[in-house]
């Protein structure tokens, strides 16, 4: 989905629209991108952050999940006190928020901007078991935050992104993508789960990578660990992805994992 730095209303008027649409398609879970409301590190979430679950971004989000019977997961800007956090919420479809993540492992040139995470979590629906991540929280150390939600009992990891590129990223020279593929397909492979990476598309206008372009690219990974769809590449590549998923019945469980990892080391040796 196109984010534009800073255009609140414009953004959530958007994004009101595309879960429309997708539910019109037959769409169950709706996922937007990271920092949805303002865009990623742009200066005006100093001043428009807003409350979760209550403020008025995430109201409306609560009512068009309800209303369309979708699950909805996006990026907020969300004001909690004195402090700004790049937030994520899983909504039900009573309009009820059941997931609230804060981005734990933000970049370094985002940290004037964001407050520190302080949270993990999963939910169980009748959909299966949700977690959710933000973007480079994928790239922690030894994917130390998407293997938790593994270990937490996690079927489906959606992670609202904002991928972006300098401005002369020549796509067909060094094709983008390689640094997701790396860090999802293995914790999919391991855990038998599903990874959803949606990120948005458009110029960044302003903030500390000012000038670069969101490119789209949204992955799905299976729990084989292989990429089930790809979105087109480019600032200008807005459009809606559809995939059906089927879980898979969970192998392990805490120390099980070890045990089943082992075994199958074994077995390819």
């Amino acid at each position: 989905m196109l984010v534009e730095g800073g255009r609140k209303e414009v953004n959530l008027n958007r994004a009101l629209e595309r879960i429309e649409e997708a539910a019109r398609h037959g769409a169950q879970v709706v996922v937007l991108p990271e920092a949805m409301t303002l865009g990623w590190t742009h200066p005006s979430a100093a001043t428009e952050a807003e409350e979760i679950p209550n403020g008025p971004g995430c109201a409306r989000l609560r009512e068009a999940a309800r209303r369309n019977n979708v699950y909805v997961c996006a990026g907020l800007i969300e004001r909690a006190g004195d402090l700004v956090f790049n937030a994520a919420v899983l909504i039900d479809v009573k309009g009820e928020v059941i997931l609230h993540h804060r981005k734990l492992n933000e970049l370094e040139i985002g940290h004037s901007c964001y407050a520190q995470g302080d949270r993990l979590a999963v939910a169980e629906t009748p959909l299966g078991t949700f977690g959710v991540m933000i973007c480079a929280d994928a790239f922690a150390r030894g994917q130390i935050v998407s293997r938790t939600l593994g270990l937490m009992g996690a079927d489906i990891i959606l992670s609202p992104c904002a991928w972006a590129v300098p401005a002369d990223h020549d796509n067909e020279k060094e094709p983008y993508g390689r640094l997701w593929l790396d860090n999802y397909c293995p914790v999919a492979r391991d855990f038998k789960l599903w990874i959803a990476g949606v990120s948005n598309v458009g110029w960044l206008t302003d903030g500390p990578w000012k000038g670069r372009k969101c490119i789209g690219c949204s992955l799905v990974i299976d729990p084989d660990g292989e990429q089930l769809l790809m979105g087109p590449y480019g600032p200008d590549a807005d459009t809606i992805l559809y995939a059906d998923i089927e879980l898979r019945p969970r192998p392990a469980r805490g120390d099980g994992w070890e045990l089943m990892w082992a075994r199958l080391a074994d077995d390819k040796t």
